[in-house]
């Protein structure tokens, strides 16, 4: 893990089209600005885990669940 010390209003790049940007410290909490594009999907990890977690339980569902959907019309 690399370590980064920044102040207020300064930024760190990822690659070359991510920005993200010190922008408020109060006590022990840091707001972050996150300049990407919107290709990319910014998320807290709580919330990346969670769609995982759906992502797996959907993919696993059996047939049963889906037998009486239809495919599309063409």
């Amino acid at each position: 893990m690399l370590v980064l010390s920044r102040h207020r209003d300064e930024s760190i790049m990822i690659g070359d089209d991510v920005v993200v940007t010190i922008v408020d410290i109060r006590g022990d909490k840091v707001r972050l600005g996150i300049d990407a594009p919107q290709s990319i999907p910014v998320h807290r990890q709580e919330v990346y885990e969670a769609i995982q977690r759906e992502n797996r339980r959907a993919s696993q569902t059996n047939g049963a669940a889906t037998k009486d959907v239809k495919p599309p019309r063409e």
